[in-house]
């Protein structure tokens, strides 16, 4: 038996709890990812809130090399959970059937709970 199918053998893989997803998000998705959100909260932070055009966000990471179809095709735009995790408010919003405007992101400081 090879060591790599022992040590396989030995760890306890277990499922990922909502918890954990942003997380594992930040883990697995590029740098470039979170380099593009981070500079557009950045630049437009102001009156508590940053709001980022997803083609803002898409052309910003293909720049900074991704591919285009990649970044639809795996799930690189679903940041919501990484960004929770982190003290912000995400909230994405997208036309409806019979709406046209451009999809984006509406970034807050998360507000405290207590009272």
């Amino acid at each position: 038996m090879s060591q790599e199918s022992e040590s396989k053998q030995g760890k306890q893989v277990k499922p990922i709890t909502p918890r954990e997803v942003g997380e594992e998000q930040a883990r697995v998705f590029p740098d470039q990812v979170v380099e593009a959100f981070n500079e557009l909260i950045a630049q437009s932070f102001t009156g508590g809130y940053a709001t980022i055009l997803q083609k803002d966000a898409v052309k910003l990471m293909v720049e900074k090399g991704l591919n285009k179809k990649d970044i639809f095709d795996k799930g690189w735009l679903n940041i919501e959970d990484m960004y929770r995790k982190t003290g912000w408010d995400v909230e994405y919003d997208k036309p409806g059937y019979d709406e046209s405007y451009e999809p984006a992101f509406k970034f807050s400081k998360k507000r405290s709970s207590r009272r």
